[in-house]
């Protein structure tokens, strides 16, 4: 039979029970294979009771020396209990000068106190008795994150400023830098607001008019890597310019935030306004929206084998509706994809996994038995946006209107060479 005999009401704090007659000590700590908490016991004395009862700082401190315990035991195996039984003298009966020491030779898990209050200056310095007049039954797990934060900037020999502190906290990246930014003005120190809101102001400033699209070789929310690393450059450039004294993580915190808001924004956009003008949308008199020729119909294929036809008055334009298309099938094995106008026998063919395009144009029809004769000619491209730029102008003009976006060759030894030289500068 098994009753309990002393427990607090904060969290997970080691609880006593009587079992069978003999007083033991239950704590959950760590999980098993199926993620789910596991519970360890061990015997205490009479004597260790009332110390447990009375002395939140000692019954903290044990805690914190026999977490480590139950992490070695892993999920499956069994806590030491000689261990566990040898730590309860030095930390409960002994002298705070001794508790000390033993805590210099020890493993112990400094967040457990952290989180229940423990002065952190005095942990530092080794004081851990002292330490704990401080603590408290509830814990706070945000005092503990962002003192582990705190701890790992530190191993990278970064120590945060007031300002640097308050940034990351309206950024809500204090404790985790991967984390998505945004604003969060109400966890911040009031005092300093005025001045965090000058540092985004600046940011906002020197980003002004800068975009970052998307990237459908990605999917359909991907973004642009480029214009986000040209973003983030601009930004971080001017943060630093106006506010040198800032460390390197408050000021990543501010370009990941606007760069964040910015990706945001082409997300939520309509497709046709993804840096896409009215290419291939035709007015009452067949003529597209930009004056030019434009195309009736276009057939867009991947690398699959698999097919798309877009035809002109239709809801889409048809750079927008072949983006899509790309979104929809581009993966690392699906790489190649085609748009190709088959009433005027020419055609463009885009190769995503070497930054490089080739243009069809039909010498040639087919007779009879002979097979029709095309020119092929490659040319590099300079990411997204020069396939974006290539696409619009094809849909517009034909591989006519390629020519400017060049230079072409037909020769393909020579532009595999192109290929490597500029690979090798990258």
């Amino acid at each position: 039979m098994t009753d309990t005999v002393f427990t607090r009401s904060g969290g997970w704090i080691p609880w006593v029970v009587r079992e069978d007659g003999e007083l033991r000590l239950v704590l959950g700590a760590g999980a098993d294979a199926n993620h789910e908490p596991r519970t360890f016991t061990f015997p205490i004395g009479a004597a260790h009771l009332p110390v447990i009862r009375e002395s939140l700082a000692r019954h903290l401190l044990l805690w914190s020396a026999l977490v480590p315990l139950c992490d070695a035991a892993g999920t499956r195996g069994d806590l030491d209990q000689d261990a566990a039984v040898a730590l309860l003298d030095p930390i409960l009966l002994s002298a705070p000068v001794e508790v000390d020491a033993l805590f210099r030779r020890i493993r112990w898990d400094r967040s457990r106190l952290v989180a229940h209050g423990a002065d952190t200056d005095l942990l530092e310095r080794g004081q851990v008795y002292e330490a704990m007049r401080t603590a408290t039954e509830r814990p706070d797990e945000r005092q503990a994150q962002e003192y582990q934060a705190d701890r790992r900037r530190a191993e990278r020999g970064m120590v945060l400023g007031p300002l640097d502190a308050q940034i990351l906290r309206y950024t809500g990246q204090y404790v985790h830098g991967a984390t998505i930014p945004r604003r969060m003005p109400d966890a911040v120190d009031p005092a300093l607001l005025p001045r965090v809101l000058r540092v985004i102001a600046t940011a906002e400033r020197a980003s002004a008019g800068m975009r970052i699209g998307l990237d459908p070789r990605r999917g359909r929310r991907a973004t642009d890597r480029r214009d986000w690393d040209r973003m983030a450059a601009v930004v971080d450039a001017a943060v630093r310019r106006a506010y040198p004294e800032l460390v390197d993580d408050a000021v990543r915190t501010v370009s990941f935030l606007l760069c964040s808001e910015a990706a945001d924004r082409s997300r939520d956009a309509p497709t046709d306004d993804d840096g896409e003008a009215a290419d291939g949308r035709r007015d009452d008199d067949g003529e597209a929206a930009d004056g030019s020729a434009g195309k009736a119909a276009l057939s867009f294929t991947d690398d699959r084998g698999d097919g798309q036809q877009w035809s002109a008055g239709g809801p889409r334009t048809a750079s927008a509706a072949f983006w899509e298309f790309v979104a929809d099938r581009s993966a690392a094995d699906n790489e190649v994809f085609t748009v190709e106008d088959e009433e005027r026998g020419e055609g463009i063919q885009l190769h995503f996994y070497a930054d490089s395009i080739a243009r069809i144009t039909t010498v040639r029809p087919g007779e009879g038995e002979s097979d029709p004769q095309y020119r092929v000619e490659y040319s590099l491209v300079d990411g997204i946006a020069g396939y974006r730029d290539l696409v619009r102008a094809f849909v517009r003009g034909g591989c006519a209107a390629l020519d400017q976006h060049g230079p072409w060759t037909s020769d393909v030894a020579e532009f595999e060479r192109t290929r490597r030289r500029r690979d090798a500068r990258a």
